[in-house]
C-alpha cells in the first residue's frame, strides 16, 4: 500500500474477537444484530487480508497476471475509492464473491495450479474488483480486466456482452440444471478496457464499446444488470441480489453467466414475498438479524419435488438456491443457508472441531457418511430448519400447516440423534462443546412437544427409511458371519446364534443406487392430498410399490417390493421399502432386521443366490434369521 494511505493496511486491521454471550445468542439460533455485525466485519478483514496477500504473490510472479497491469495498479485503484468513499469499498469486501474469488485464488496461487481458466483471469479479477469500487466511489479512471467468452464482470454491478461469436446465452443450462460448459477457442480469453469519465462508463475490448446505463442495474445495449429483488413485511425489509452474472457465485469452480428469463425472475420476486413474510412472522429474531448477514441468493432451476441449496463459507452472506414450489420450501431453505452461514462466520473467529477428514458419521440430510465437521454445519443448519418448521406448525391458519407438522416431527429427531453422537465425539474443542450444548437445551425439550401422530408416525418411518438404506449402501457385513449363515441356510439348520454384532465402520464408496421417491411421496401426499393419486407417477424413481406404501396399503406394498428384488436382487431402496411394508403389514422379525441390518440380509441373500439356493421370497430369508443384536444405532462416532 501505497504511503498516506493507512487506512488499508492490513496490519492496522482492527482485532475481532466474539465475546461468551454473542457466541450463545449464535449458538441457540438467535444471534442478534450486533453479533451478525461482528462475523461481517471479521469477513471484511479476512477478505482484505486475502485481497493484499493475492496482490503480493501476483507481483512476484509476471506469469500470473498475464496480458493484464501489474496488480499493484488494481491495489492503487482500491486505495483510492477507500480515500474518497470508504463504503464503496466496504460494499465491495461484503460482495460475497469477493470471498469465493479470494479462497479460489490464492488456492490456485499457492498450489501452483490452473482453474477453470487461465491462471490470469482468476488473478486479474482483483482489477475488475478494484475497477467496481473505483465506479461506487464515483472515480474517473481507466484499468484494463479480463474477458471470459466474450463476458467482463463488474463485480456487484453487471456484466459487459461483447458480440464476439462467443456470446453466452440467456438461457441456457436451465432446462437440465447443469452448468453449461461453452466452447474455447482462443479468443475465449481477452482483455477489455474499463473507462470512466464524469457519468459516462465504457468497456471496451478493441473491437466493441459497451456503454454501461447511467443505473447499471439496468439493462441495456450489451449490459446486463444485477438485479435487485425487495420484500417488505411489516416493518421488515429484505433486499437481496438475485446473482445469476457474477463468475464466482458458483459453489465449486467459476461459471458464466446464466441470465433467468423475465417469467423466472418474477417467480422468484413471488416466492421470495411469501417466503420472508414466513420468515418475520415464525422467526422474528432471525428477520431482524437476516439482512445484515445475508445479502445475495443465486437462482438454479426448479427440481422436481424437492428444493436443493449449497452455500460456501468463503461466501459469507449468500447461498445458491433451486427454485422451490412454495414460500415455506424457500424459508426452509433461506434458514438454514443462513444458519450455514453464521456458523462459518463464526468458525472463521473460533475452533469449533478438530480436522479430522474421516467420513465416519451417519445423518438424515446426506446419502453419504460424513466427517466431523460437514456433521458440525449439518446439525446447526437443520437446527434452524426445526426451528422455522416448529413455528409455523403453530400459527392457526397457515396453508403450510399440514406439512409443517411432518417437517418438525422429521428434523426434530434426525437432528437430535446426530447431536447425541456429536456431543461425545472427541474432535469437538471445549467451545465446540458448549455450542452444541446450548443447541440441546433449546432442541430437547421441542421433542416432547405433541405433533399429530399421523405426522410423528410418518416422520419415523422416513428416518428408518433413510438410514437403512444408508447401512445397505455403505456398511459391509462381516464375510465369516455371512458365510456361516449362508452355509446354514443351505443345509437347512437354524440359524446359528452369533451374539452380538457390531457395527463396520463405514466406507464413501456406496454399494448401489438411492433415491428418495418415498420421502417425495410422503411430503406430495401433505401437501396436495387431492392430486396425490393423479401425480404419484411424476416423482422421479417412485414405483407402484412404493405408492401403495404411502397410501397405507402395506400388504400391496409388500408383493410390489417382492416383485422388484426378483427383478433386481441388489436394489437398496425395495430392500428397505420391503422392510417398511412388513414393519407394518405382518408381525414377526422378518420387518425389523431388513431395517436395522439390511446390509447382513442382503449379503447373505446374494450368497445364497450364487449358490443356487436363495429363498423363493427375500422376506423368508429375513424371517429366519430372526432378531439379532446388532450395533445399530441412528449415527457413529
Amino acid at each position: 500500500m501505497p504511503a498516506g494511505q493507512k487506512q488499508m493496511t492490513p496490519g492496522e486491521l482492527p482485532v475481532h474477537r466474539i465475546g461468551t454471550a454473542d457466541f450463545d445468542a449464535i449458538a441457540n439460533g438467535t444471534g442478534d444484530i450486533a453479533a451478525l455485525r461482528l462475523l461481517r466485519e471479521a469477513e471484511r478483514s479476512r477478505r482484505l487480508l486475502l485481497v493484499r496477500a493475492i496482490t503480493d504473490l501476483v507481483a512476484k510472479d509476471p506469469v500470473a497476471r498475464g496480458p493484464l497491469a501489474p496488480p499493484d495498479e488494481a491495489w492503487d485503484l482500491l486505495a483510492r475509492a477507500q480515500n474518497s468513499a470508504p463504503e464503496a469499498v466496504d460494499l465491495l469486501l461484503g460482495h460475497p464473491y469477493t470471498g469465493t474469488w479470494a479462497g479460489y485464488t490464492i488456492r490456485l496461487l499457492r498450489r501452483q495450479i490452473t482453474g477453470v481458466c487461465p491462471l490470469w483471469t482468476h488473478t486479474g479479477h482483483l482489477h475488475a474488483l478494484a475497477a467496481a469500487a473505483a465506479i461506487r466511489a464515483g472515480l474517473d479512471f481507466t484499468a484494463t480486466i479480463p474477458v471470459w467468452a466474450s463476458t467482463a464482470m463488474l463485480p456487484g454491478l453487471g456484466v459487459a456482452r461483447f458480440q464476439d461469436g462467443s456470446e453466452c446465452r440467456d438461457n441456457r443450462g436451465l432446462a437440465t440444471g447443469r452448468d453449461f460448459r461453452y466452447p474455447e477457442p482462443p479468443e475465449t480469453y481477452m482483455v477489455a478496457e474499463v473507462r470512466r469519465t464524469g457519468t459516462v462508463l465504457e468497456l471496451d475490448n478493441g473491437r466493441q464499446i459497451v456503454r454501461v446505463p447511467a443505473d447499471p442495474a439496468t439493462d441495456g445495449p450489451g449490459w446486463w444488470g444485477l438485479r435487485q429483488v425487495t420484500a417488505v413485511s411489516g416493518d421488515r425489509v429484505l433486499s437481496l441480489c438475485l446473482d445469476d452474472l457474477d463468475p464466482y457465485r458458483g459453489s465449486f469452480e467459476p461459471v458464466l453467466p446464466q441470465r433467468l428469463p423475465a417469467d423466472e425472475l418474477e417467480n422468484w420476486r413471488h416466492l421470495l414475498d411469501e417466503a420472508w413474510r414466513l420468515i418475520v412472522r415464525c422467526l422474528p429474531d432471525t428477520a431482524d438479524a437476516f439482512p445484515i448477514g445475508f445479502s445475495s441468493l443465486v437462482p438454479r432451476p426448479m427440481q422436481p419435488f424437492r428444493t436443493t441449496s449449497a452455500s460456501s463459507g468463503e461466501a459469507f452472506g449468500s447461498a445458491v438456491i433451486s427454485r422451490p414450489a412454495d414460500g415455506a420450501s424457500l424459508a426452509a431453505s433461506l434458514v438454514h443457508e443462513f444458519q450455514h452461514n453464521r456458523l462459518s462466520g463464526l468458525m472463521h473467529l473460533r475452533q469449533l472441531h478438530g480436522d479430522d477428514p474421516t467420513e465416519r458419521f451417519y445423518t438424515a440430510w446426506r446419502d453419504d457418511p460424513r466427517p466431523v465437521g460437514g456433521v458440525f454445519q449439518g446439525v446447526y443448519a437443520f437446527f434452524g430448519v426445526t426451528a422455522f418448521w416448529r413455528a409455523l406448525a403453530r400459527l392457526e391458519g397457515e396453508p403450510f400447516q399440514r406439512i409443517a407438522h411432518f417437517e418438525f416431527a422429521y428434523w426434530r429427531q434426525a437432528v437430535w440423534q446426530v447431536l447425541e453422537v456429536l456431543r461425545a465425539d472427541p474432535w469437538l474443542t471445549v467451545d465446540g462443546g458448549r455450542f452444541l450444548r446450548r443447541i440441546a437445551e433449546k432442541l430437547g425439550p421441542w421433542r416432547r412437544e405433541p405433533v399429530p401422530t399421523s405426522s410423528a408416525t410418518a416422520a419415523s418411518a422416513a428416518l428408518l427409511d433413510h438410514y437403512a438404506g444408508w447401512r445397505l449402501r455403505h456398511l459391509r457385513p462381516d464375510a465369516l458371519v455371512v458365510r456361516t449363515l449362508a452355509a446354514a441356510w443351505s443345509a437347512g439348520r437354524p440359524r446359528p446364534a452369533l451374539g452380538f454384532l457390531p457395527d463396520a465402520d463405514p466406507t464413501p464408496v456406496p454399494d448401489g443406487l438411492w433415491h428418495h421417491a418415498r420421502l417425495d411421496l410422503t411430503r406430495l401426499s401433505l401437501t396436495d392430498p387431492i392430486g396425490f393419486v393423479r401425480r404419484w407417477q411424476d416423482v422421479p424413481g417412485a414405483t407402484s410399490a412404493d405408492f401403495a406404501y404411502v397410501s397405507g396399503q402395506f400388504t400391496q406394498a409388500a408383493e410390489g417390493y417382492r416383485a422388484e428384488l426378483s427383478a433386481d436382487p441388489d436394489s437398496p431402496t425395495a430392500w428397505t421399502g420391503l422392510g417398511l411394508a412388513l414393519s407394518r403389514a405382518v408381525t414377526g422379525p422378518a420387518g425389523s432386521v431388513l431395517l436395522h441390518q439390511p446390509e447382513l440380509v442382503r449379503a447373505v441373500h446374494r450368497r445364497l443366490a450364487a449358490g443356487g439356493t436363495a429363498p423363493d421370497t427375500p422376506d423368508k430369508l429375513a424371517g429366519w434369521l430372526g432378531w439379532l443384536r446388532t450395533g445399530t444405532r441412528p449415527a457413529r462416532s
